[in-house]
């Protein structure tokens, strides 16, 4: 279940302050913040509009014309920058109802229920170029419990992502950097073929958040590390042997036309993979 400011699946027994000590504290920090006085001068909803800003400058996630969808969108900061970038088809998810926003389609709905992929799908009339989200845990100050829920959310925003994404698509989500990152990395490494971890000058230096940029979603039949009995069809202008799996191609260093052969897929491609031999069957 995902929301712009909460993750309210967890029943969070303790703070670390007060809710009006929090919010205090929030509002003298906020005040002092100058990415927060930007986005007043500059009318965005959240300081966190120049997180997506910063984040696509260096990678362009977002180009001209993309269809977008925003998971966890609640105030909206995210989507105004999502509109600026793409002026497409931008469609923003909340569990909290969201003040309009000129060219953007939002809808109050849990997005881990399969309705909520086909009422998306029907607003986009199709498939996403990218899919973006920047839905936070509640904070209880306990660090482990914050940090495991932050990677539940975001495996949360992965499986919606995989399922709303073209193919080649992009994906960026926050997550709390921890003992359970790596394994959340490795996760998505398998399904893009392009991860990084990245912390744009926007994130507060005593924040531990860090956004993962996966670029060009895969939707080939194979994935890095998998072993497979295959044949080698036809030698490829290298000179290296080709087997294809249901059509997908994959290059095998150093085989030979009409070997079978154990391979370990070594790196995927949108279009095709590379695989290293593990053992010669003929």
């Amino acid at each position: 279940m995902l929301h712009g400011a909460v993750y309210n699946a967890f029943a969070l027994k303790s703070k670390s302050l007060s809710i009006n000590q929090g919010f205090y504290f929030k509002m003298a920090r906020d005040q002092r913040d100058h990415y927060y006085r930007l986005a007043k001068q500059e009318g965005y909803r959240a300081r966190s509009a120049y997180k997506l800003l910063q984040i696509n400058e260096k990678f362009h996630i977002i180009k001209k014309g993309d269809s977008v969808v925003d998971l966890g969108a609640a105030p909206g900061g995210w989507l105004q920058v999502a509109a600026k970038l793409s002026g497409g088809k931008i469609v923003g998810v909340d569990l909290e109802s969201i003040a309009p926003i000129p060219g953007v389609k939002t809808f109050v709905a849990d997005i881990t229920h399969e309705s909520t992929v086909s009422l998306v799908k029907d607003a986009l009339g199709g498939e996403a170029d990218v899919v973006i989200c920047d839905a936070a845990p509640n904070l209880t100050g306990a660090w482990d419990m914050d940090h495991a829920v932050s990677v539940d959310l975001a495996r949360s925003a992965l499986k919606i992502a995989k399922k709303l994404l073209r193919p080649r698509g992009n994906f960026v989500v926050k997550v709390f950097q921890g003992d359970l990152f790596i394994d959340y990395l490795n996760e998505i490494r398998r399904e893009f073929s392009s991860v990084h971890a990245h912390s744009p000058l926007a994130s507060r230096k005593e924040s531990a958040e860090t956004y993962v940029v996966a670029k060009k979603m895969l939707t080939g039949p194979v994935r890095k590390g998998e072993m497979l009995d295959v044949q080698i069809e036809y030698l490829g202008k290298s000179g290296d042997g080709v087997a294809l799996v249901d059509g997908f191609a994959i290059i095998v260093r150093k085989a030979q036309k009409g070997e079978r052969l154990r391979v370990k897929i070594d790196a995927v491609m949108p279009n095709f993979a590379f695989a290293d031999i593990l053992e010669r069957k003929s």
